[in-house]
């Protein structure tokens, strides 16, 4: 072989030898990156903040508030928006687009403003506090400036999301729960949701409004695919449960999996099934998304499953109904869509070995020799 050819392949294999020693590196220092951004964003509201207002916002790490979330109207702990600021809502949002993409946090603040939407078509007074878009809460467990685990979260109707930084990155963002009511606003007299036959929808601004538009036609293009016999191993029930099944319990778990095995899917739903599985994890800013899919591929693709209830077509009406779910050994994805005749979605994410980052802060607290909150 002629030695300019020998050094060529062997510059080739350097490289290549270099390229993956460098990735992991590189996830590294993203992952860095996002907990060093998140935690200069968290200090930043924190110094905004009057003091009798940061006695209200935090709680030591290992206070069992950080496990009390729901996505249900009612009072929460925390600082919510109503008693801040201009200032300090401006911080308290910056600090909420460390965690999420731009589609994430697009999403979010349409939950949020969707509460303006309730007054108005629930009949309520623009002074409402059931109905109310100031009543999110911004709560933070722990020091971000010392080296202990600390977290984040916000939470409102149909509102959870919360993040735990450890050491070199942030090691859990879930559960993280998305909901719209309604699912579509539109003014449609024929609509089963008799609420879009009011006039004063035809003048709202959120008018044409679906935030979770993906989530919904994606699912039903995957559905949409499968045979007789593959139908009969996704399609747990003919009526749609009334809810997600896991509720908000602290630990997410079902009896056992069900469903439709990845590992039966051919290449096309193969990859419908991943895209719908992406538009959950496209939420979180694009390393977190990443962090996640990487270790659903170390728990194996073939693991995961799709399943089923209720309608098979997405049409809206009296008692219609559907729901789905992406269940796997690390991870609980559930969507359900049955009230107020099929316009009244739920979504959540689950990982079932880490939620409030349990799984890795128990090792954290292990190896350092501390008791476990």
């Amino acid at each position: 072989m002629p030695i300019i050819i020998r050094v060529l392949l062997g510059c080739l294999i350097w490289g290549q030898i270099m390229g993956q020693s460098a990735a992991p590196a590189k996830t590294t220092s993203a992952g860095k990156q996002v907990r060093d951004e998140m935690r200069e964003a968290t200090q930043s509201f924190l110094q905004n903040l009057t003091a009798e207002q940061r006695k209200i916002a935090t709680f030591a790490f290992d206070d069992e508030e950080r496990f009390n979330w729901h996505f249900v109207p009612r009072q929460r702990k925390g600082l919510p928006l109503k008693q801040m600021t201009q200032p300090q809502r401006q911080a308290a949002m910056a600090m909420l687009k460390t965690g999420l993409s731009q589609q994430g946090y697009d999403k979010a603040t349409a939950i949020i403003d969707m509460e303006n939407v309730l007054r108005v078509i629930d009949n309520r007074p623009p002074n409402d506090t059931y109905r109310d878009p100031e009543n999110y809460s911004f709560t933070v467990f722990g020091d971000p400036t010392s080296k202990e685990p600390w977290s984040w979260r916000i939470e409102g109707h149909h509102l959870s999301l919360q993040f735990i930084s450890q050491t070199g990155q942030i090691v859990s963002q879930t559960p993280t729960f998305f909901g719209s009511n309604p699912g579509v606003l539109d003014y449609d007299t024929k609509m089963a949701d008799k609420r879009m036959s009011d006039p004063r929808v035809k003048d709202l601004p959120q008018k044409g409004r679906q935030i979770l538009k993906q989530e919904t036609e994606q699912a039903f293009a995957l559905l949409k695919t499968l045979d007789a016999e593959q139908q009969k191993k996704a399609i747990l029930a003919n009526v749609a449960y009334p809810d997600i099944v896991t509720s908000n319990k602290r630990r997410a778990s079902l009896e056992k999996m069900e469903g439709l095995m990845y590992s039966d899917m051919n290449a096309d739903q193969r990859k419908l099934f991943l895209s719908l599985l992406q538009v959950y994890l496209d939420n979180y800013r694009i390393t977190l998304a990443n962090q996640q899919m990487d270790k659903l591929r170390k728990a194996g693709l073939e693991g995961l499953r799709f399943a089923w209830a209720g309608d098979v077509t997405p049409e809206l009406g009296e008692g219609k109904g559907w729901y789905y779910r992406i269940h796997g050994p690390t991870i609980l994805i559930e969507y359900d869509n049955t009230q107020t005749n099929a316009n009244h979605i739920h979504t959540v994410v689950r990982d079932l070995t880490n939620d409030f980052g349990e799984d890795m802060l128990g090792e954290h607290y292990k190896n350092a020799n501390h008791s476990k909150p």
